[in-house]
């Protein structure tokens, strides 16, 4: 064939896959609604970052896509593990979730729950930008889903009805409400705390009846849930970071001429990088709080501001006393490094670096 005949065959197969992508977007028929699962209430920085992507969504498709999303689990009846699972087997289309809640599926999402492994947010941002980041997302979307971008619960610290904690030993005896992952049970039980797995809204009934003494969480739980009225010390000790993942079932992802996969994908970098804003504002200085007031018009709260004002007594940790807990938990770290993937490991920390 000449090469003026192979042009023309290849113009030819060019215009016969346009017609066909065409004509794809053309019989696109989106369903009435697709179901979004949050794990929490739409006034957490989470919640309002879920609702700004169905927002955006909605306009950047014009109108085409309706994204519902479902506030504190309730297409999960409140288990909130379950959400990988339901929206891998397409029970429901997309999520906005967390990596701590699907990590005993996927147990490289654990990279982020070992103690004291990200010291700040540079680190977390490297990391997830960076050659780890891309191994455990391969591994996310292995069980059926299509990542788009992170999100950001936010470090997790922890608060106590009982006494200021310090030091590891002020942790003995006390009792603490944790998240669904094994590795949580072990780093409180290495600090020679009791740690019962339970969801939220058991453990507020809990802080009431003086069955749990403390929890762990990002700042959104000052605010929104007014921890001060259970709780009267926090300690910020920074010891793990809670991404979020915002998510589509890969049936349906692929199901959306191309068109609207780029509205989503844009929606969702958009989305992520607004929650992460929040949940980050007034803890890296003034940088997310600036960036939610020129880019999105939005006054950001100082969370803890809010806590010393109503009595909580906030204790930051000397670089000592957090080496400290990094020594007592280094144990526990050792162990779950086989679980998450040393390869996975030591590529964070390369993208550290």
């Amino acid at each position: 064939m000449k090469r003026s005949q192979r042009i023309l065959a290849l113009g030819i197969a060019l215009v016969f896959v346009l017609l066909a992508t065409q004509a794809f977007a053309a019989d696109f028929k989106p369903k009435a609604e697709y179901t979004m699962q949050v794990n929490v209430g739409p006034l957490y920085d989470w919640g309002a970052g879920a609702q700004r992507w169905a927002d955006l969504i909605k306009e950047k498709t014009d109108g085409k896509v309706n994204v519902k999303p479902y506030f504190g689990s309730s297409l999960l009846a409140g288990k909130q593990t379950n959400w990988y699972q339901a929206v891998a087997d397409g029970a429901i289309d997309f999520a906005v979730e967390s990596t701590i809640n699907a990590s005993g599926v996927v147990p490289a999402l654990n990279l982020f729950n070992l103690p004291f492994f990200m010291p700040s947010y540079e680190a977390v941002d490297k990391i997830e930008n960076g050659k780890a980041g891309k191994m455990v997302i391969e591994q996310l979307e292995k069980g059926g889903l299509k990542f788009l971008a992170w999100g950001e619960n936010g470090y997790r610290q922890i608060t106590n009805s009982k006494k200021e904690i310090k030091h590891p030993d002020d942790m003995k005896g006390l009792k603490f409400r944790a998240v669904g992952s094994p590795i949580f049970i072990d780093m409180f039980k290495a600090l020679g705390s009791d740690a019962t797995m339970m969801s939220w809204a058991d453990a507020v009934t809990a802080f009431q009846q003086g069955v749990v003494d403390g929890q762990e969480n990002p700042k959104s739980v000052l605010t929104v849930v007014k921890i001060w009225e259970y709780h009267k010390y926090l300690t910020n000790w920074g010891y793990v970071l809670d991404p979020l993942v915002f998510v589509v079932n890969a049936r349906v992802w692929k199901s959306f001429p191309e068109d609207i996969q780029k509205a989503i994908a844009e929606a969702a970098l958009e989305a992520g990088e607004y929650e992460k804003a929040l949940a980050r504002a007034y803890l890296d200085g003034t940088k997310s709080a600036n960036l939610l007031k020129t880019k999105y018009g939005v006054t950001a709260e100082d969370a803890y501001a809010a806590a010393r004002s109503k009595g909580m007594v906030i204790t930051d940790l000397t670089p000592a006393q957090i080496q400290a807990f990094k020594d007592k938990l280094a144990p526990v770290y050792n162990a779950w490094v086989p679980k998450v993937g040393k390869a996975i490991v030591d590529a964070a920390i390369e993208d550290m670096k």
